[in-house]
């Protein structure tokens, strides 16, 4: 049986070029409703070359799928030109190489160097998997900009290190225009965009000199300083920074931006919370019930995700148990609108810290207690109020 197998459609094409796939020991198949079934009959495969004929959206499609359901698998596309948009587009999805067609020594080269990764993965995965404790990894995350995503990333991230009693990381995704540098008022000198030229080889010295350390046990990754760095921080490099913050923190706080990238998706497929935020107006509204949608379609456990209702007192006509039943899950936790959180952010002083008794803070802490499984007792209870819309009145 071979780890190695080839996609193309076309009869002509192949006859052309098939014994030379054969030759290196690749099975062959013709459509992606044929490799979609050889894949689980052969789990052991760790490469998979795409024909040129095969349409570029299929292929985009299967490689988002398989990045979560069998990360060790590569996948090395072929083409009969190269279009710089597309390899781009190919890349951001998770194609390990993009080979022009005519470059038989350069496909074979891409290919070994494929399958070496997906070895090297394969050993490292099974390294990390006996190695505990690991921090548990939280993503903030909302479709829609303006939903206070940040606030209770900053917030949450103070609740968790209990004044000095854990370890947490909070991590800013958001690699154009993340703001967590003002709202903590850092110097922007050490940022993600320190890890590119480390890709690949970076250690614990290099983590710790991208990482700017705030207060009570909280570092903070604070993201590029400049939009054109963040396009060079690549889903691989994210994957790198996490898996090694992760046995020297408790908690690793990340928020994201409003949109779904490849360096989000990275942080959603390895944490241990997923955090959606929804507000009181139709536009985030939707937007929140195609993120629990595409959690869906990812298979991301229903167990993992804490639904926050942010400026749940705010009263606009959609109540409470309006927006549960659209969105299809009960929240965990209503956080109430406040002029004291505003007023927070301006001084770049996280509420939480200023004054933990505020309501705003109660209801961060009891989503930290959820976070660390202090309070799951009580999660029944909570959901109840919720639903029956007496919480926060």
């Amino acid at each position: 049986m071979s780890l190695y197998v080839y996609l193309e459609p076309d009869r002509e094409r192949l006859a052309q070029v098939g014994p030379q796939f054969q030759s290196i020991g690749c099975d062959i198949v013709h459509s992606m409703a044929d490799l979609e079934a050889h894949l689980p009959r052969y789990p052991e495969t760790l490469l998979v070359v795409v024909g040129a004929t095969v349409p570029l959206d299929e292929v985009l499609m299967f490689t988002a799928y398989q990045r979560l359901q069998r990360p060790l698998i590569g996948v090395v596309l072929v083409r009969r030109e190269l279009d710089p948009v597309d390899v781009l587009r190919c890349l951001r999805a998770g194609v390990r190489e993009v080979v022009e067609e005519s470059d038989w020594d350069g496909l074979r080269n891409a290919s070994s160097r494929s399958v070496d990764l997906s070895k090297a993965l394969g050993t490292t995965l099974r390294t990390n998997s006996e190695q505990t404790p690991y921090g548990r990894v939280i993503t903030i995350f909302a479709g829609k900009g303006g939903c206070g995503r940040s606030v209770i990333a900053v917030n949450l991230a103070t609740a968790l290190a209990a004044g000095g009693g854990r370890r947490v990381l909070l991590v800013d995704l958001d690699l154009q225009f993340g703001d967590v540098a003002i709202m903590l008022k850092l110097p922007p000198e050490r940022n993600i965009a320190g890890a590119i030229a480390m890709a690949g080889r970076l250690d614990e010295p290099g983590l710790r000199s991208i990482i700017t350390p705030y207060k009570n046990g909280i570092d903070v990754l604070l993201a590029p300083s400049g939009p054109a760095q963040g396009e060079h921080v690549r889903r691989e490099l994210v994957v790198e920074i996490l898996d090694l913050a992760r046995p020297n923190y408790d908690f690793i706080v990340v928020d994201t931006p409003a949109l779904v990238t490849d360096q989000v998706l990275a942080a959603l497929d390895i944490s241990d919370w997923l955090i959606p935020i929804v507000t009181p107006d139709l536009p985030t509204l939707k937007s929140v019930r195609l993120t629990v949608e595409m959690f869906d379609m990812l298979d991301y456990s229903k167990d993992r995700r804490l639904l926050v209702f942010n400026r749940s007192n705010t009263e606009v006509g959609l109540t409470a148990a309006d927006i549960e039943e659209a969105v299809g899950i009960p929240f965990a936790v209503h956080v109430p609108s406040s002029r004291e959180v505003t007023i927070s952010v301006n001084r770049a002083e996280p509420l939480y810290l200023t004054n933990p008794a505020h309501p705003f803070s109660a209801a961060i802490g009891r989503l930290a207690d959820l976070c660390t499984g202090t309070k799951t007792a009580d999660t029944q209870k909570r959901r109840f109020f919720s639903r029956s819309g007496k919480a926060n009145r």
